[in-house]
C-alpha cells in the first residue's frame, strides 16, 4: 500500500497534476466531515442581549412634570439655546415672589452648567455647579430663591463649544412654591455623608437641602452603580434657608442611590428631605 502511494505521488509531481488520496476509512469519513456553512451562520450573542434589554429610545422615556422645560415654556418663561462657553441671563424684578424655577437640558449630550443668583451690582449669594451625563434623560431641574428682591439668574454653559444646551427660567407657581416649605428632614452634620437607596419603581426624586439660616455648602450625587455619578449638584449659599437647594432627579434606572456630602465644617449642619414620585 505504501509503495502505491509513493508511485502515485511521483507521477503527479512529474506531470504537474494534483492527486487527492483519501486515506480515511469509509466508516469514519462521514463523522469527520463538518459542513462549513454551519459555522458561517453563527451570530453574536451580545447584539441579541442588547436588543432584549430594551435600550431603545422608546424604552427610556423622560417623564413630564412641573420641573421641566416644557412646564417653563407653558408658564410663559423664556427658553434659550446656550452654546458652549457662553452665557444667558434671566431677569426677575417682582419683589412679591421669592422662588424661581430653572431647568437645563440637551439633546442627549452631557450638560456642564453654572447657575448663579445675582442681586445688585456685585453680590452673588447663590452659586450652583451642575452636571448631567445625559441632558435629555436627566435634565438639570432646580429651584433658586430670589429672596423677594430684584434679581438676575445667570446660566453659563461651561462645556465645550460644540455641546449646546437649552435653558429656561420662570417664577415658581402653584405647587412648586410649596416645595421649599416642606419639613426639614434628616440632619446631616458638617463633613459627613449620607446615602439613600431609591425604590425601583420611582420615576422622579425630589431632594431639598436647607439650613437654619447658616451657610449651605453641599454636594448631591445621583449614582447608578458604585461611585458612578450620573448627575451632580454642588451648591454654596450664605443662607441655606432663604436660598435652599431644591432639585428634581429623573430616575429611569434601577438600583439608583443618592449621596449627599455636606462640604461645610462641623458647625454648619444641613437638613435633607426626600420625596419619591412613582
Amino acid at each position: 500500500m505504501t509503495k502505491i502511494v509513493i508511485l502515485l505521488a511521483s507521477l503527479a509531481f512529474a506531470h504537474g497534476r494534483r492527486v487527492q488520496v483519501d486515506l480515511v476509512p469509509p466508516t469514519l469519513a462521514g463523522a469527520s466531515r463538518v459542513p462549513f456553512q454551519a459555522h458561517s451562520q453563527r451570530s453574536s450573542p451580545v447584539v441579541a442581549q442588547i436588543g432584549s434589554m430594551g435600550l431603545s429610545s422608546t424604552g427610556l422615556s423622560t417623564p413630564s412634570s412641573d420641573w421641566d422645560l416644557n412646564a417653563i415654556g407653558g408658564q410663559g418663561g423664556n427658553v434659550e439655546r446656550i452654546e458652549g462657553q457662553t452665557r444667558k441671563t434671566w431677569s426677575f424684578p417682582d419683589i412679591s415672589k421669592d422662588r424661581a424655577l430653572v431647568a437645563v437640558g440637551s439633546e442627549g449630550r452631557p450638560v456642564h452648567a453654572d447657575i448663579d443668583l445675582w442681586i445688585g451690582p456685585d453680590w452673588t449669594p447663590f452659586k450652583l455647579n451642575a452636571y448631567s451625563e445625559d441632558g435629555k434623560l436627566r435634565p438639570i431641574q432646580t429651584l433658586v430663591g430670589t429672596r423677594n428682591k430684584p434679581a438676575n439668574i445667570d446660566i453659563v454653559n461651561t462645556g465645550p463649544y460644540e455641546m449646546a444646551i437649552n435653558a429656561g427660567a420662570v417664577y415658581a407657581a402653584g405647587a412648586m412654591t410649596e416645595v421649599a416649605q416642606r419639613p426639614k428632614g434628616q440632619i446631616c452634620q458638617g463633613s459627613s455623608i449620607r446615602s439613600y437607596e431609591i425604590a425601583p419603581g420611582t420615576k422622579q426624586l425630589e431632594v431639598c437641602l436647607r439650613t437654619d439660616g447658616k451657610q449651605l455648602n453641599a454636594k448631591v450625587e445621583l449614582l447608578n452603580s458604585p461611585n458612578n455619578p450620573k448627575q451632580t449638584y454642588e451648591v454654596f449659599t450664605n443662607n441655606g434657608e432663604l436660598s435652599s437647594l431644591c432639585m428634581c432627579f429623573n430616575t429611569p434606572d434601577v438600583g439608583t442611590t443618592v449621596r449627599v456630602h455636606n462640604l461645610a465644617t462641623v458647625e454648619f449642619p444641613c437638613y435633607i428631605n426626600l420625596v419619591e414620585i412613582s
